[in-house]
């Protein structure tokens, strides 16, 4: 059947190749999201991909599977899209002067991944040399350790401990050896051990009781304006970020700051609307106005949960709601 498929694709079949890459689409999506950290970038890098296999597919000679070729020249494609595009930096958002941060973040082109686009994955599991669950690996925690990896070692570490390729598959994938791989990937590892010691403790199951409860325990403080209730939902050492505006605040006295002086400034409140980003708790934040009805989107803040405290919430602009099916008002 595939054989069939590439020939007629090579006759400028195009249904016949949407048939052949379509299973893959959305797993490759998500590999972009991994590499890039950005929904938009991995979009470009996909559809970028996909016309690059259209073109090349004459090349094709069928010495590795369908996937294993797509994910080639996805990754590639990634690895140039890092080489040659300046980031995004870091900017400030407008209104008054923030309170001094913890630090400067650095990876300030962080997006968000709606978790409609999770859930298109297809039910493959990876391979049984992977050593991160599929949750595990498209946390926002997750995608900002690996951003702050070197491009090639981020390559091979999620082609390896997340998607479970062998090291001779990714070794072929990136056009490299396996001992090169084998000695990126343990430097990878290495790195994010490093950043991993004072692993958290696992949060709530999606949709279960203790996650309800404290999104509504979240909800109520938001509405009321309550900076005390919600600082009550922080531990001791959690985070406040803000891509892209490089501010990083960390414990309840820094957070509870920022809160006080910037998000509820002058008796502001806002009305949250739920729903979940990277597989994580999420709520578009809409600023409430005089009359019903005219709140205005503020934001999305993704909560990274452990146990049942907040250990981490990030706060992207409002132009992403619109990804998340949320509106403006």
């Amino acid at each position: 059947m595939t054989a069939d498929l590439i020939n007629l694709a090579r006759a400028g079949d195009g249904e016949a190749f949407r048939q052949l890459v379509g299973p893959y689409e959305r797993e490759l999506q998500v590999h972009c999201y991994r590499m890039l950290g950005s929904v938009q970038d991995a979009e470009d890098a996909m559809q970028d991909a996909l016309l690059t296999a259209w073109q090349g597919l004459g090349d094709f000679e069928g010495r590795a599977s369908v996937r294993t070729w797509l994910y080639r020249i996805a990754t590639t494609r990634c690895l140039n899209v890092r080489r040659s595009a300046r980031r995004r930096q870091g900017t400030l958002p407008p209104g008054p002067q923030p309170p001094e941060p913890a630090r400067l973040g650095e990876v300030t082109w962080l997006g968000p991944c709606p978790d409609s686009v999770l859930a298109g994955l297809p039910d493959a599991r990876p391979g049984p040399e992977a050593r991160y669950e599929a949750r595990e690996a498209i946390s926002l925690a997750f995608i900002i350790a690996v951003q702050r990896l070197p491009p090639r070692q981020r390559a091979v570490l999620i082609l390896r401990d997340v998607l479970g390729f062998a090291a001779s598959e990714a070794a072929r994938i990136l056009d490299s050896t396996e001992e090169s791989v084998n000695s990126a990937l343990k430097r990878a590892r290495a790195t994010l051990r490093r950043d991993d010691a004072d692993r958290a403790e696992s949060p709530p199951a999606p949709g279960s009781a203790r996650e309800m409860q404290l999104a509504e325990r979240l909800t109520r403080a938001y509405q009321a304006g309550d900076v005390d209730g919600i600082i009550a939902l922080f531990g001791d050492d959690s985070w406040l970020t803000m891509p892209p505006a490089p501010l990083e605040y960390q414990g309840r006295d820094q957070i509870a700051r920022f809160l006080i002086a910037i998000a509820f400034r002058d008796g502001r409140t806002y009305r949250l609307v739920p729903t979940r980003a990277n597989g994580q708790l999420a709520f578009g934040a809409y600023l409430r106005a005089p009359k019903p009805g005219d709140e205005q989107a503020n934001g999305l803040l993704v909560l990274t949960l452990s146990g049942d405290r907040i250990r981490a919430m990030t706060r992207f602009p409002s132009d992403v709601l619109p990804e998340f099916g949320l509106p403006p008002t």
